[in-house]
């Protein structure tokens, strides 16, 4: 009787292949592997390109319906869309009242002056939105921390009244 299986020989040999041959399987992989990432440069979301501020306390924010971009040249962007004072004032007019929960997420370039953060906040506070967050970047070096330096004419809470 003459066996119908088929039998794995090494032609040369005629013994049994036992070995896996993992090559097209790595070859595979990589090709695999390089298309995922050229691709996943395309699925990222446009962003304002902004250099934020470190703080150690920064927590992840959820997304909001409000999110301010003020960026190092002063231009202010409302949800990702270059906006100027008026037409963010409209936008909280129009969204306070479907949502009084309304979140601004206020995001400056660290090189954007204290003054013109503090001004947009106020802004916004005056719109009528009560709940906003500053966005910070919450990688910061164990050394970046640095002492608070007193104000000339200023009383120092630590080592008390200046001379």
């Amino acid at each position: 009787m003459v066996s119908t299986a088929v039998r794995f020989e090494d032609e040369e040999s005629g013994r049994m292949i036992t070995d896996i041959n993992v090559t097209p399987l790595v070859d595979i992989t990589l090709v695999l592997l390089i298309i995922f990432m050229v691709t996943t440069t395309y699925i990222v979301n446009p962003t304002i390109k902004v250099e934020l501020p470190k703080a150690a306390s920064g927590t992840e924010q959820t997304r909001t319906t409000l999110a301010l971009t003020l960026t190092k040249e002063g231009i202010l962007y409302l949800n990702g869309e270059r906006s100027d004072e008026a037409a963010l004032i409209r936008a909280i007019a129009t969204d306070l009242p479907k949502n009084p929960d309304l979140q601004a997420i206020i995001a400056a370039d660290k090189v954007v002056p204290h003054g013109s953060v503090v001004h947009l906040i106020d802004l916004v506070k005056r719109a009528g939105v009560r709940k906003f967050a500053i966005n910070v970047d919450t990688a910061v070096p164990s050394t970046a921390v640095l002492p608070l330096q007193p104000v000339p004419g200023r009383a120092d809470p630590v080592a008390g009244p200046a001379p």
